[in-house]
């Protein structure tokens, strides 16, 4: 009797570990000189259902979401929410890991574009790899200009922008440091101006050289010169967008911009839910502690919406 016992909580271990609806695999592909790594998460039901290729942010964000200073798990508690709904994910780490313990590595040398390019090879990767139904491209934040130029360039079924800017990436930190004090805005303000415009800064004021050092400043001016509004609009395929009025960094006004820009979208504004796509206050301080907590679900919402977005015909 002890012995069936033991077996039983042992399956049901088993099961509480191994049992989900989907399993994951690595997989990796080959850009330029770089191996570029992701996880493509598929529902036990098999490849012949829609793929979502999860695209992060900015900075050096993984394929869970996560940084060094910052760990929340946001991306990967999307692609296990959309597996358990039987739609299958690739995410993937962005290229300056592939890269930065590189010795020949210049950081002068990573330009926006070259994320884009990096989507492109994902799409197409999954495409000569796998039978998916449908090819989905979801953005968040940075990504979802990723996402948008290369959807221009690559067909895919169905966008979704989650927390994406609706005007150049300089107007949204202008706006940001709005927030700061004067002197930071005095001192950053001309700098985002100049980068605007193509033109570098030498000078950089030590309070603001992690923003602005000169070896990202190439990266900046290529990503300052594309209007998502504008991109979005060349667009002819459904688009979903979804903005959370609880988040710091980017307000819903942007997204109102995206959702008049593109031709065939539908607009989702979620109460509650900030730019890491969960639920916090709008306090800011209480807002920003949610972004170290691994444990803290999704916003329901979102996972419902990009759900129903993608199953709908």
């Amino acid at each position: 009797m002890k012995r069936s016992i033991f077996l039983v909580l042992i399956m049901l271990t088993l099961r509480l570990s191994f049992g989900q609806d989907f399993f994951t695999k690595d997989v990796s592909i080959k850009v330029d000189t770089l191996t570029l790594n992701g996880t493509l998460t598929i529902p036990d039901k098999g490849t012949h259902v829609p793929v979502a290729l999860i695209i992060a942010g900015s900075g050096p964000t993984d394929r869970d979401g996560n940084n060094s200073q910052m760990t929340n798990n946001s991306l990967k508690m999307l692609a296990d929410s959309l597996a358990s709904h039987g739609i299958a994910s690739l995410r993937y780490d962005k290229r300056i890991f592939s890269i930065m313990n590189d010795p020949r590595f210049h950081e002068d040398s990573v330009l926006f574009e070259d994320y884009v390019s990096d989507a492109i090879a994902w799409l197409r990767y999954l495409k000569k790899n796998y039978d998916f139904t449908q090819y989905v491209i979801i953005g968040h934040s940075q990504g979802s200009l990723v996402a948008i130029l290369a959807a221009e360039q690559e067909p895919v079924d169905k966008l979704v922008s989650i927390a994406g800017a609706g005007v150049p990436i300089g107007e949204v930190l202008k706006k940001q440091f709005e927030s700061q004090p004067e002197i930071v805005q005095d001192q950053g303000i001309p700098i985002i101006d100049s980068l605007s415009h193509g033109h570098r800064v030498k000078n950089v004021p030590a309070i603001l050289m992690s923003v602005f050092r000169p070896s990202v400043q190439p990266f900046l001016i290529s990503w300052m010169r594309y209007d998502p509004a504008k991109e979005i609009k060349k667009l002819h395929l459904p688009v979903l967008i979804i903005q959370g009025n609880h988040d710091l960094q980017i307000d819903t006004n942007q997204a109102i911009i995206l959702h008049k820009a593109a031709r065939r979208s539908k607009l989702v504004i979620i109460p509650g839910m900030n730019h890491i796509m969960k639920d916090a206050p709008a306090e800011r301080n209480a807002n920003i502690r949610t972004y170290f907590d691994p444990a803290l679900p999704l916003n329901k919402q979102l996972v419902n919406e990009i759900v129903s977005f993608i199953q709908e015909n």
